[in-house]
């Protein structure tokens, strides 16, 4: 899939948040405390800037936060961050942060406990994925819990301990390092396990469960493919079902049909592509699949009210 919104990686956040030049692990492994008695104002401005519009991390990001609140869009579900919360996002999802939010309460009320880690990073950590969760989906889909004060005391040690071996001097950090986050995973992996066993036990039924589980697999994959697919064909197809029972599926999960879904997407994306790049709109149809201008144009308009060059230049 064509990476076509903002990407940012572990080099890029290091550079707002951090002055330092950490050869060892700075490109695999980033931790900050992220407040405002923490962050000065230039950096509040770059953070600022920066999550204007939706955009991906390009690593396993990891928050803890410890006061404050914000709504985080993930690929379009909204998800409350409130004290004692605790929050895994893992690469190619797409992010949202609300800006009234961000501008009013994100730096000035608010403190997150950040932990970036690269795919590459993730790889080499030893830690059996299937052994804690079931339905592989489990955590991409549930990416925020709720902690216990015990649970979330325990959260702050391993920032501490994070932040402590990522002395320069100190040997062996890398695989230190490796060794705590596959810690932290198995620890917080079962409280993620045990919160949902009972949010299931609470009254889910086998059939409401089935429902999800097909919804949440479409949200997967119009994730990875609305660029390049926008037919109820495609996804029905992935998911060995009929067009029309998807769609019945989609809007009985969801409220909201299958097609407005893929269209959101794809809307998404030309927005930040308009907004990021002097990429020629030409080519932004070329990217987007799109048979000729004409058709994105009437598409992209019918859907925010403006044409493409309108909300370039807006």
């Amino acid at each position: 899939m064509d990476d076509s919104l903002k990407t940012i990686g572990i080099r890029q956040i290091r550079s707002i948040l951090s002055g330092s030049e950490d050869s060892g692990l700075s490109d695999d492994v980033f931790v900050c405390d992220l407040s405002s008695a923490a962050v000065n104002s230039e950096q509040e401005k770059a953070v600022l800037d920066l999550l204007q519009y939706p955009i991906r991390i390009d690593g396993y990001t990891v928050v803890f936060c410890v006061s404050g609140h914000v709504t985080v869009d993930i690929n379009l579900h909204s998800f409350d961050v409130s004290p004692n919360t605790l929050l895994i996002n893992v690469p190619g999802n797409i992010l949202r942060v609300s800006m009234s939010q961000v501008t009013d309460t994100l730096l000035s009320e608010a403190r997150f406990v950040l932990i970036v880690l690269s795919r590459e990073f993730m790889s080499g950590v030893h830690f059996d994925f299937n052994k804690m969760f079931a339905d592989s989906l489990v955590l991409f889909n549930n990416p925020v819990i709720s902690l216990t004060d015990e649970q979330l005391s325990l959260a702050k040690q391993y920032f501490f301990l994070a932040s402590s071996l990522m002395n320069p001097a100190l040997a062996n950090r890398r695989e230190a390092v490796s060794s705590l986050i596959a810690s932290l995973m198995y620890v917080f992996g079962t409280v993620w396990s045990q919160n949902i066993l009972s949010a299931k036990e609470a009254g889910a039924t086998t059939a409401s469960l089935r429902l999800q589980q097909i919804f949440d697999r479409f949200i997967q994959l119009v994730t990875e493919y609305h660029d390049s697919e926008r037919g109820m064909a495609f996804y029905a197809d992935k998911l060995c079902l009929t067009p029309k029972y998807l769609s019945k599926l989609v809007k009985q999960a969801s409220g909201r049909s299958a097609p407005d879904w893929i269209d959101a997407f794809v809307i998404l994306e030309a927005k930040n592509m308009l907004k990021y790049s002097d990429i020629p709109i030409k080519e932004i149809v070329y990217k987007l699949n799109f048979p000729n201008q004409s058709v994105f144009y009437k598409f992209f308009k019918t859907h925010t009210g403006l044409t493409p060059s309108e909300y370039r230049k807006s």
